[in-house]
């Protein structure tokens, strides 16, 4: 049987660049699937499979893999240097797929449900807003570990660093005046030990960043900072609150863990070249 992909539309392009076409998945011209593939706006060498379902009926026989490796060839036509794809936490079938393929966490988005109570944060330990001057320093920081984390991840630098710049800008556009945003300064003992960026996505709190000094590193103050987040998050209301983590953060990771967080998709990529 030959498994194939069939366009159910013609080749959308729109205004800014971005290519985007849904296909029917077929064996020997029978639908069986259907798989959507699109370009980042921001990065055209970089396509982002949208959506991949096979039917039930059709499963476990190896219709998902064909699919994604004829996708990988189309999008190659398209020029493209990456490929994309967002599964969902819970999802042990794809996510072995998307291995066997060749596919590599880049990073997983992470949540937490929140009681009615905010938590306590230790002994010491205050949040206060963080002023435009500490902004200024922090924020040229941020934007520079941030496009690092693309880079080390396969992201071209001048597309990592257009992206941080743009998430950036997007995001704070009045800096710590921008509604919704919520910057923090973590102290202890009087004495600045680490920041906090909380917002919300998707309708839950969440948190943009967290970064505790250099100097002042090993001692639980990321954990406060993480209490911080929550406190803040139920005192605003929320009942959940969640966060993105790049893979290989060990230390992060088990600190998120250890509070609660469990993964709800998984973000994924593969050079095309």
């Amino acid at each position: 049987m030959t498994t194939t992909l069939r366009p159910t539309e013609p080749l959308q392009r729109s205004a800014d660049g971005t290519r985007s076409r849904h296909y029917n998945v077929c064996v020997n011209s029978r639908p069986v699937g259907a798989i959507h593939l699109a370009t980042d706006p921001f990065a055209p060498s970089v396509a982002v499979i949208q959506d991949l379902r096979i039917e039930e009926p059709d499963r476990g026989r190896g219709r998902g893999t064909v699919a994604a490796l004829a996708a990988e060839e189309v999008l190659r036509g398209w020029g493209c240097e990456q490929i994309e794809v967002a599964v969902p936490g819970d999802a042990a079938a794809a996510l072995r797929l998307a291995g066997a393929l060749g596919y590599v966490t880049r990073n997983r988005t992470m949540e937490k449900a929140l009681g009615d109570t905010p938590p306590d944060l230790p002994a010491g330990s205050a949040g206060r807003p963080m002023t435009a001057a500490e902004y200024e320093v922090r924020d040229r920081a941020r934007r520079e570990a941030y496009a690092q984390d693309w880079i080390r991840r396969g992201m071209p630098q001048g597309e990592a660093y257009a992206k941080a710049h743009r998430d950036h800008d997007l995001l704070l556009p009045q800096g710590t005046a921008t509604d919704g945003m919520r910057l923090s300064v973590l102290e202890h003992d009087g004495v600045p030990v680490g920041n906090l960026w909380l917002g919300r996505r998707a309708g839950n709190a969440f948190v943009y960043d967290v970064e505790v000094d250099e100097a002042r590193r090993g001692r639980g103050h990321g954990r406060t900072l993480m209490l911080l987040a929550e406190a803040q998050a139920v005192a605003a209301g929320d009942r959940r609150i969640a966060l993105n983590v790049f893979a290989g953060n060990a230390p992060a990771e088990r600190l998120y863990a250890s509070l609660g967080y469990g993964t709800t998709t998984h973000h994924l990529y593969k050079s095309l070249l």
